[in-house]
């Protein structure tokens, strides 16, 4: 071997060091920055899971710096084959991939006789906007298809930063419309008993379609959706400072200071004025109050608030922030923002929240309203549970034990439409 090899492979190695030195050094500051509770369902493995998901994360940004690889596209790729792999159709249920308007679906459909015609749900996979996918998806849709007899439609809707709002909600409206008007004749399913759902991000292109065909109805739709099915659901943008915000601001899988981020990707594929909406400069004065009647921590039941809060209220806010995020405070990406009117005309609602998630005094506030409409709803907080835990049902070692039950409610619930 000449000398000039060995040095260049020498050199190989000790740039690969360095690499791994790097991404070893970043995920234990990023891992010392995060706090799991002791009521977290599968507190170490947990532990294992954000260290992976940061060692992914650290890996895309260093990609991206180099010019290699964007960071969302990598951290996409790993997280499909961390989560996408697909088993064998099980017994009892028929699976095909089509298109709706130009949307992609996954369409699962219980081959077990019926007597009548079957309820569906339209689902909308979470992921901030930005990840997820029908294959991500694939075990909690065969999941709430088989056990609930139900028809379940997956949608691919496209994804940011390289597709901005309102593309995603559009996308969703036109797989929901499409689904509703073939539902009868093509699936054997009652449009009269298909509700919307998803998880996450999912969920709140479920709460803000809902909204978005109550106010097209009539004469727009055959039908409309029977019910919102909403697993923590992101549902709004005006302030990061609520108690869950507080109390689960370093809890995996999703962090405080990321909720900002998907949020501005959706909105413009930017991330700059992340710490300006964490602080809450995004929202005027006057504003501030108006939302403040629906993001009250009073309204909170008590145990809200057994864990350490402080109240924390911006006293001036950025203008041109703004109006870069304005649309944001509209009721279609804040869906909890909505007026009076425009809430007490959506279908009954699901919602479940987790105790250690920054979004679960979204979900609350959002039940608490409709009530108080007179909208029906069901909440449920699981105790033990955190932000993303239904992507790891029946993911072998990557399995939680409480995801199940998480899943078994909503298959409840679907069973009573």
């Amino acid at each position: 071997m000449g000398i000039w090899m060995a040095i260049f492979i020498l050199g190989l190695g000790a740039l690969a060091a360095a690499l791994c030195l790097v991404v070893i050094g970043v995920v234990y500051s990023e891992m010392m920055d995060c706090h799991i509770p002791a009521g977290v369902c599968g507190r170490a493995k947990l532990h294992m899971v954000h260290c992976l998901l940061i060692g992914v994360a650290v890996i895309g940004r260093i990609l991206d710096r180099l010019g290699l690889c964007q960071q969302v596209r990598f951290t996409r790729w790993c997280t499909g084959l961390l989560l996408g792999c697909r088993r064998p159709v099980p017994e009892g249920l028929r699976i095909k991939d089509l298109t709706f308007a130009e949307v992609p679906v996954r369409v699962y459909e219980p081959t077990i006789s019926c007597s009548g015609k079957r309820r569906g749900l339209v689902y909308f996979h979470g992921g901030g906007w930005v990840s997820g996918s029908i294959d991500t998806y694939e075990e909690v849709c065969r999941f709430i298809a088989l056990k609930s007899e139900t028809t379940v439609v997956s949608v691919g809707y496209r994804l940011a930063p390289e597709h901005t709002y309102p593309t995603q909600l559009d996308d969703c409206e036109a797989a929901t419309c499409h689904f509703l008007s073939v539902a009868a004749d093509g699936y054997g399913v009652d449009p009269g008993r298909v509700a919307l759902g998803g998880d996450s991000a999912g969920g709140n292109l479920a709460a803000a379609l809902c909204q978005r065909l109550a106010r097209r109805q009539e004469g727009h739709l055959l039908a409309a959706p029977c019910a919102q099915v909403l697993i923590y659901p992101a549902l709004q943008m005006a302030d990061f400072n609520l108690p869950s915000y507080q109390q689960n601001r370093s809890v995996p899988i999703l962090l405080r200071a990321r909720v900002a981020f998907y949020f501005l990707q959706y909105l413009c594929g930017e991330a700059y004025a992340c710490p300006d909406l964490l602080e809450g400069l995004h929202v005027p004065a006057e504003l501030k109050v108006h939302y403040g009647r629906w993001l009250d921590p009073a309204d909170l039941p008590a145990g809200a608030q057994e864990r350490s809060f402080k109240r924390r209220v911006a006293s001036q806010h950025d203008g041109e922030i703004y109006h870069l995020v304005k649309d944001g405070l509209g009721p279609e990406v804040s869906p909890l923002l909505a007026d009076d009117a425009a809430l007490s005309a959506v279908p009954p609602a699901f919602v479940l929240t987790c105790e250690y998630d920054v979004l679960r005094d979204d979900g609350i506030f959002y039940s608490r309203r409709l009530e108080r409409l007179g909208v029906p709803v069901t909440w449920h907080n699981v105790p033990d549970g955190f932000h993303g835990i239904i992507n790891f049902y029946n993911k072998g070692w990557l399995s939680f034990a409480s995801a199940e039950g998480v899943l078994g409610r909503v298959v409840d619930y679907m069973k009573t439409l």
